[in-house]
């Protein structure tokens, strides 16, 4: 039986609760109307700072403010700064690069509710952005405000809060355009109630979108939506430092979610770490041009990867996580709709892989690994 008040995965705002806390208790500075933190607080909360003290009932604690985001700060700066103004935000990147965490992240310490979402699909329908009725309450008592049942859209107006609209471009263009009217005039029409035809926004509200890049041509925001949005791309990580700090810490925060009790070696992440991204920029380390893979080989299907073989050396292994369960799982990630992948991974095995394992007991263990997963 699940134990009483146990989620999978609570919001950020809870995740975090402390250091939120922390941080509100050290804010000296302005905050705009609604926030629950300055923007330079919700920054610093963002990209790290220095330990915050917090008051307990009697007890004085020293809490950490780690790195959440890896990008660039001044991504993260332009966004906060978007929030607060007039406009709305559009995260832009390929998949797997951090946008929805970012999402996340700036709704949980600016308004301290990461859950007001639309989920962007075929099927979002204009009811999803904007509300629907409680059909039963309205046969028996007919239309009202009381028998609405208001969408993320529009509770957020009502809160002053941050609507989180995860892959915008995957909506039709009529469903995108019922947007215009909340960007524009901040207010839904709500035709139904004579009396009570408009809900209008509180001091507060804005929307966070994001989209894949690769997906940009699906349904493209219209011209008049693409005007009431800020657009900040949020890149790839490049910087091999940076990418295997992203994974250490991710994987930190989801062995303790999976309560698992497993080793990792520092040098297997520098070795995942590596291959992804030689194989995703088609050029290794040493400067050697080679052929890129069709997949996404981002930092988030790294840590997919990672993760399930943490699982499996949890429940099926030794409790140690061997180069063979990272090769079997890397084989899953590179090569999926399009098997000329599995060529291009084949050649690097031969090209890199072998040659580096000449010198190094980890990248010989890696070859031979990959290549009887192949």
């Amino acid at each position: 039986m699940a134990t009483k008040n146990k989620v999978l995965r609570a919001p950020l705002e809870q995740q975090y609760s402390e250091q939120l806390a922390a941080l509100k208790q050290n804010d000296t500075d302005v905050a705009p109307p609604s926030w629950k933190l300055s923007p330079r607080k919700v920054l610093e909360f963002i990209v790290g700072g220095k330990p915050q003290t917090l008051k307990k009932g009697r007890k004085t604690i020293e809490v950490e403010i780690p790195t959440k985001f890896f990008g660039d700060h001044r991504l993260v700066e332009r966004a906060i700064v978007t929030l607060a103004s007039e406009r709305a935000l559009l995260l832009i990147g390929d998949p797997g690069t951090g946008k929805s965490w970012l999402s996340e992240n700036l709704a949980a310490a600016i308004s301290g509710n990461s859950t007001l979402t639309i989920q962007g699909t075929a099927g979002t329908t204009e009811e999803h952005i904007k509300y629907t009725w409680n059909i039963a309450k309205v046969i028996a008592e007919g239309y009202s405000s009381s028998n609405r049942i208001p969408s993320p859209s529009m509770t957020a107006m009502q809160q002053g809060g941050l609507l989180r609209f995860e892959e915008i471009t995957r909506c039709v263009p009529d469903v995108q355009d019922s947007l215009v009217s909340i960007l524009s005039e901040k207010s839904i029409a709500v035709p139904e109630l004579p009396d009570d035809n408009m809900v209008w926004a509180t001091p507060g509200f804005n929307v966070i979108a994001t989209a894949n890049s690769r997906d940009q041509g699906v349904n493209e925001l219209s011209a008049a939506l693409k005007r009431r949005f800020n657009y900040i791309h949020i890149p790839m990580t490049k910087d091999s430092a940076t990418e295997q700090a992203i994974i250490r810490q991710r994987i930190t925060e989801l062995s303790s979610q999976y309560q698992l009790q497993v080793e990792i070696e520092p040098n297997i992440i520098e070795l995942l770490s590596t291959v992804f991204r030689e194989l995703r920029q088609g050029r290794t380390t040493e400067g050697v041009k080679i052929t890129e893979v069709n997949s996404t080989l981002s930092t988030a299907e790294s840590i997919s990867v990672l993760l399930d073989a943490a699982i499996h050396a949890q429940y099926l292994g030794g409790g140690k996580v061997r180069i063979d369960d990272i090769a079997a799982n890397l084989v899953g990630a590179v090569v999926k709709e399009d098997e000329a992948d599995r060529n291009t991974l084949r050649e690097y095995l031969n090209l890199v892989a072998k040659r580096r394992a000449a010198d190094s007991a980890l990248w010989d263990k890696f070859y031979a690994a990959t290549r009887a997963a192949l």
